[in-house]
């Protein structure tokens, strides 16, 4: 790196530092949550403004692929967070009632999703077209867990019995997501190296049955605990350099080593270790991650056909997933009011749909036009939650939760 880029590299990412939290700070303000004024500020450093004169000045492009990879590597912790997150004692408290519901909010929207991509293909030339249908079916049917759970925790819902089922309901449908993109990356796959997706199943093994009872000894025994932190970030990257390497995604090995992490008599390690790794990667990583996808939308492009794009995809997006959370929470007996809160909630979107875009398009399953869309439709998804739930109103929201 000459010192030229270095020079750039440490400015840019002081403007994206403060941008972003600016940007964030003025969002919580206004009721929405901080990643939307994150979003903001990589869309407002992209193209869209001044015909991507300021991306162009401050973002020379020999310094992108530096921050690119530091965007990978915020992507790849937030990933490894969520995985570490997922909490599997209120996944079964919560029982029969958050597995319906997360699998009607993910198979309806899936469905017409793969409806709307017929509609849409002919305008969106892409290379697998097979895997384009598919790729749009599961970009409908997204929920952000990690946002949800913040616009939970400031509207004080965590600990009600619909905050306990929106989040149990919200982390079922994410492992079913993944699985979804990771059959639709299985089913685009190209190049003469298709065989190494068979590895996925000893990988799987390998982490369950060998990675995972290292880890609990490690945690188990004081004199090593110490090293944990070392231990998951270098777990989770090697894990996602492998799932990369394999075919699919690096983000798919992160989760994943997040989710065989030890939880049982692990609860403070794991508190520590989360609040180690989030606030650094929210400060910095994620920001730069935001502007990377800013990079890619250009809204002052978007005509009157792009437009009428955009109102179907929020009108497929957004009432199939509450239409069939609302009607399962109805057969289930939640009262009408809590199952509009509870279809409203699952519509939230955010951060982790940015990353399932992001991963369509280096694929070639979006093209740049229908990224746009679909950004658009994840931020405006994700803004609309909080007011939505004010109208409706959550009198009927109080009812505390299992104990986790």
């Amino acid at each position: 790196m000459t010192s030229h880029q270095t020079t750039f590299l440490l400015f840019e990412l002081s403007v994206i530092v403060l941008l972003a939290r600016l940007l964030g700070c003025a969002a919580r303000r206004l009721g929405q949550p901080p990643v939307i004024g994150e979003v903001l500020a990589g869309i407002l450093l992209g193209p869209t403004l001044f015909h991507g004169e300021i991306a162009n000045t401050v973002f020379p492009l020999d310094t992108r692929p530096l921050l690119t990879a530091a965007a990978d590597m915020g992507v790849a912790v937030f990933m490894f967070l969520i995985g570490l997150e997922l909490d599997h004692q209120l996944t079964r408290a919560v029982g029969r009632m958050a597995a319906t519901v997360a699998l009607a909010s993910i198979l309806v929207p899936f469905a017409l999703g793969i409806a709307v991509a017929f509609v849409v293909a002919s305008n969106h030339p892409v290379g697998h077209r097979t895997g384009f249908i598919l790729f749009l079916g599961t970009a409908m049917a997204i929920t952000a867990f990690p946002v949800l759970a913040r616009i939970l925790a400031d509207r004080g819902m965590s600990r009600t019995r619909l905050g306990g089922l929106a989040l149990t309901a919200a982390a079922i449908g994410d492992l079913v997501a993944w699985m979804l993109l990771a059959v639709v990356l299985t089913v685009a796959a190209n190049g003469t190296d298709q065989w190494r997706i068979l590895l996925i199943v000893p990988f799987l093994a390998l982490m369950r049955w060998g990675v995972r009872p290292l880890l609990r000894r490690l945690v188990a025994d004081d004199r090593l605990s110490s090293a944990l932190p070392a231990v998951a970030v270098a777990g989770l990257l090697a894990s996602g350099a492998l799932t990369e390497w394999i075919g699919l995604h690096f983000i798919f090995g992160a989760f994943l080593f997040g989710v065989v992490m030890p939880r049982t008599d692990a609860e403070h390690v794991r508190t520590k270790l989360v609040s180690r790794l989030s606030e650094l990667n929210t400060v910095l990583f994620l920001p730069v991650f935001f502007v990377i996808a800013g990079f890619n939308v250009d809204l002052s492009s978007l005509s009157l056909p792009g437009l009428a794009e955009l109102g179907l995809i929020l009108l497929v997006a957004v009432g199939g997933k509450f239409g069939a959370v609302f009607a399962v929470a109805r057969l289930h007996g939640l009262p009408a009011r809590d199952a509009s809160v509870l279809g409203t909630l699952m519509n939230t979107r955010g951060l982790t749909e940015l990353i399932i875009l992001g991963v369509g398009l280096s694929y070639g399953m979006l093209d740049q036009r229908l990224y746009i869309l679909m950004v658009a439709m994840a931020v405006l998804t994700t803004m609309m939650t909080g007011p939505l739930i004010s109208v409706i109103g959550r009198e009927r929201t109080s009812q505390p939760t299992l104990s986790r």
